[in-house]
């Protein structure tokens, strides 16, 4: 992997070479950005970075042997640890290490859907179990094979749960030119004592021009169609990537509209049949989808309520659509709205079942914004 490949973040990666060049590598870092930012791409590059044997300027040369092995994912002195789900409690990240490389080199934005996806997970909760956290011990323990640099990437350290104590001493006082790079997505679900011991790195979701140049530039994708991919996935390549070979934006506004309409005007027997009947029925990715949509929906109708229309990048339909929303309901209610919607959105992420998903947030909805009283005769969106 190199730093070139990587989408955005020039910031990041001249702090990361500079840290290089001035022999400032801290031995335990924490790479913290959302899921599709491309923290695990630029982890990985970083420790390319620091393991060629003739680096560039700004980035890998990409033809020394150490290279060349970092390019395949199969350099000995490189590990990696990540939430699996085991057979039994004996497995190990490095049992399912072939499906890694290969998810990893194709999609290196993957998210943990996808992971979850290239795998047999049955009902399996995702987690980096015990018996892991003692093969990285022992893997750490042996001598580096030929690179300067023994590095573990471990990717959503969340799911290390109390297992991670078990670590503490290792990342504490790891053996000499050993380097721990956590790649997390959410910070409050990290046992404290390995937030204490690590640096942070920062990384932030791409912003919309610079998603849709991603797009644009890098997957061949027309500019309107780039656009309203770049909208919905909000910074996330993972859900770009999602969206490319299946997206209707049209489509998912006229649902997100005709089940907003249902919400406003307190239709419960219609909406319960078009939860059971659309809603539940659109497949995991497309439901996640359509709450994304739904989100970022409401985050524009909150920009031009509070006059933020040079924010507003919608057009046409989409754009009356927000005009009329913004005039019906208050800023507590659309912030209190996006919130239940996220709580849905991480329960589709954990497999509940959809159609109890899907009326329960309606019928949330309905609840908070029934409470608006509304003039005689109002057009309702």
């Amino acid at each position: 992997m190199h730093f070139k490949d990587i989408f955005g973040h020039k910031s990041v990666k001249q702090h990361l070479i500079s840290s290089v060049k001035n022999n400032r590598v801290s031995h335990a870092q924490l790479f913290l950005g959302p899921e599709g930012s491309g923290s695990l791409a630029l982890a990985i590059a970083y420790a390319q970075y620091i393991n060629c044997h003739n680096k560039l300027v700004d980035d890998s040369c990409g033809e020394c042997n150490s290279c060349r092995k970092y390019d395949k994912l199969i350099h000995p002195d490189l590990h990696f640890s990540y939430p699996f789900y085991a057979k039994s409690k004996d497995e190990t990240a490095k049992d399912y290490i072939g499906e890694w490389r290969s998810a990893l080199l194709k999609n290196p934005y993957l998210g943990l859907s996808y992971w979850r996806d290239q795998l047999d997970a049955g009902n399996k909760q995702a987690n980096i179990n015990i018996a892991e956290a003692h093969d990285i011990i022992k893997k750490l323990s042996l001598k580096s094979f030929e690179a300067e640099y023994k590095v573990l990437i471990m990717w959503l350290p969340e799911y290390l749960d109390t297992q991670g104590n078990a670590l503490l001493k290792l990342i504490e006082e790891p053996p000499a030119k050993t380097l721990f790079l956590l790649v997390a997505e959410n910070q409050d679900k990290i046992i404290n004592t390995i937030i204490s011991r690590t640096q942070l790195v920062k990384i932030n979701k791409l912003k919309h021009q610079e998603m849709c140049d991603y797009l644009v530039k890098d997957k061949g994708i027309e500019a309107n169609k780039a656009n309203e991919i770049s909208f919905i996935a909000d910074g996330n390549i993972q859900e770009a990537l999602n969206l490319i070979n299946e997206h209707s934006e049209n489509e998912t506004f006229s649902l997100l509209v005709q089940w907003l309409r249902l919400i406003v005007t307190d239709n419960g027997s219609e909406l319960i049949k078009l939860s059971e009947d659309k809603l539940s029925k659109l497949g995991r990715e497309n439901q996640k989808s359509f709450l994304l949509y739904a989100i970022n929906m409401m985050r524009q109708i909150i920009l031009m309520q509070q006059g933020l229309r040079n924010l507003i990048f919608l057009q046409k339909e989409k754009l009356s659509f927000i005009e009329k929303f913004s005039e019906l309901f208050q800023f507590e209610q659309l912030e209190e709205a996006i919130s239940v919607i996220e709580k849905t959105h991480y329960g589709v992420e954990r497999n509940g079942n959809p159609k109890i998903l899907f009326l329960d947030l309606s019928l949330q909805l309905v609840l908070l914004f029934k409470y608006q009283t509304f003039p005689k005769g109002t057009q309702y969106i």
